[in-house]
This record gives C-alpha cells, sequence and structure tokens, in this order.
C-alpha cells in the first residue's frame, strides 16, 4: 500500500492508494502518518481494512514529507555505499558502512521547492532508496531486520560539497541545508516491494539523465544496515535511513556540474513514485 500526507487548505491528513489508484482520504481511520501509525502492527490493520468508502480526492496532490517531520527521530544516511559511486569520486570503498546524520529540520515534501543556500556553489543531488522504521529496534541480527520495517520511500540527498568536504569537521554541514531532505511522495509498504535490492532508480537535472542505477549495487544492503546500526544505537519508528546514491553525482563529473537557481530536479526509484522540485536562492 502507498500512504501519503498532503496539504490541503492550511492543514495536512493522511491519503493512501487504493487497490485502482485512487488517492483516498484516510483522516477517518488515522490522525495522521506518525511514529504511532507506522508502525508495523497499525499498517498491517490498515492493509486488511475495506478502504472503499474513504473519501476520493479530487484535486492534484500537494505532497508533504511521507512521515511526521516532528516524528522523525533520526535521518540516519550512508556514505559511499554504492561501488561505483566510491570510484567516481576517487574514494575506495569502506571496510564498514559510513554513517552520518542529516539534520531532520533539512525533511520537505517531494515537490517542494529546494533552496540553494546563501555562499553556496556546490550544491549537488543524489537519488537514495529510504528506509522507515516501523518498530522499536535493538540488537536485532541481519535476518530479523525485514520484520523492523515500515516501508521504503525516495530520497534526494542533496549535499553542498564545500560545506562538506572544504569546511572541516564532519558531513553534517553540507548534508543538512533547509528543504535538503526531500522524502516522498509515498510511503511504500514493505509488502510491496518484493527485493530492495533490485530496484532501478535514476536522477535527471533540466531533462537530462544524470543518475541511471539500481540498488543492486549497494555494497552493504537494507538488511545488513539495519542490523549493523542496531549494533550501535536503537532505532524507532519514523526513523530513516538513506541508503546512499548511485553514480552520476554533479562532483564526480568532469568538469563538475552543480545546482544553481532555477534548475529542475526529478528522480524516482521502481515501484516508490516520483519526485519533481525546482530550486530558488536563499
Amino acid at each position: 500500500m502507498k500512504l501519503f500526507r498532503y496539504r490541503n487548505n492550511g492543514s495536512v491528513k493522511p491519503g493512501l492508494v487504493d487497490k485502482d489508484n485512487n488517492n483516498r482520504d484516510a483522516s477517518s481511520m488515522v490522525s495522521d502518518w506518525d511514529k504511532e501509525n507506522i508502525k508495523i502492527e497499525k499498517i498491517d490493520s490498515i492493509k486488511s481494512a475495506d478502504v472503499s468508502s474513504l473519501p476520493i480526492i479530487e484535486n492534484e496532490i500537494d505532497y508533504a514529507p511521507c512521515v511526521k517531520k516532528s516524528n522523525v527521530g533520526k535521518f540516519i544516511c550512508i556514505g559511499l555505499n554504492y561501488s561505483d559511486h566510491a570510484a567516481e569520486t576517487g574514494m575506495e570503498v569502506p571496510p564498514e558502512p559510513v554513517i552520518f546524520m542529516k539534520a531532520t529540520s533539512a525533511i520537505m515534501g517531494a515537490n517542494d521547492n529546494v533552496v540553494i543556500p546563501k555562499n553556496s556553489f556546490k550544491s549537488d543531488w543524489e537519488v537514495e532508496l529510504g528506509v522507515i522504521i516501523g518498530k522499536e529496534t535493538k540488537y536485532i541480527k541481519e535476518d530479523q531486520s525485514q520484520e523492523h520495517i515500515a516501508g521504503y520511500c525516495v530520497v534526494n540527498d542533496l549535499s553542498e560539497r564545500a560545506f562538506q568536504q572544504e569546511r572541516s569537521g564532519q558531513w553534517v554541514k553540507g548534508k543538512s541545508c533547509d528543504t535538503f531532505g526531500p522524502i516522498g511522495p509515498y510511503l511504500v509498504t514493505k509488502d510491496e516491494i518484493s527485493d530492495p535490492q533490485n530496484l532501478k532508480m535514476w536522477l535527471e537535472v533540466n531533462g537530462k539523465r544524470m543518475q541511471n542505477g539500481s540498488t543492486s549495487t549497494m555494497v552493504y544492503g537494507v538488511n545488513f544496515l539495519i542490523s549493523y546500526l542496531s549494533q550501535f544505537m536503537s532505532l524507532h519508528p519514523g526513523d530513516i535511513i538513506s541508503t546512499g546514491t548511485p553514480p552520476g553525482v554533479g562532483a564526480g563529473m568532469k568538469p563538475q556540474v552543480f545546482l544553481k537557481p532555477g534548475d529542475e530536479i526529478k528522480l524516482g526509484i521502481e515501484g516508490l513514485g516520483e519526485q519533481n522540485q525546482k530550486t530558488i536562492a536563499a
């Protein structure tokens, strides 16, 4: 099932896509897709319910973040997790996953404007598979990981490369600018994705295909990452893991290419939907 949140007359409401591909308002079933209502047992009850009587949304959808922003406790990112992306950056594949955090204040809707920060000259794109946790997770084995997933989403892990790599310290400065974390449009429940390690993914800037990859080239897969992270920190419903990007980022091109105000970004992952963003100046 595809779950989404949408803006309507100044408020945000929960929605879902039914088996006939109708967008329906789910307000009579849940108050929001928050950390309580994306718990696995709650999602299972909704999947088994008759949704045919829910109101159909006739208007164009203005997508809010697919998980309530204030309920995302951790936005965890994995660096250099595609061997071909590591090669284009001139870096070696790490012997263990590279973990960093993106500030949750960066989260925005799938089609909201991307704000190029002040003093930015190297803002870049990264299409990534996002994993949304639906059950408290701590010290689990790899073969238990699927039991802890609420669903998947598209993430654009936008990055300011100069802030990230040239301003000293950790990567978080270049990853956490406001609007640098579009998620959605959907939280797609895990039952709809038979193999998260075999999903096509792509990104275009101004109509030109920049990234054209697959989750099949991940170094560390989804199940491994959840288990690995749970050895260092507990994961909770609403937490997001952004699992890395395939090759084709602007910083890896020769000459390098970066975003500027007025650019249009379009990206998607097989089965998870598409994002469309325009860039504006801060």
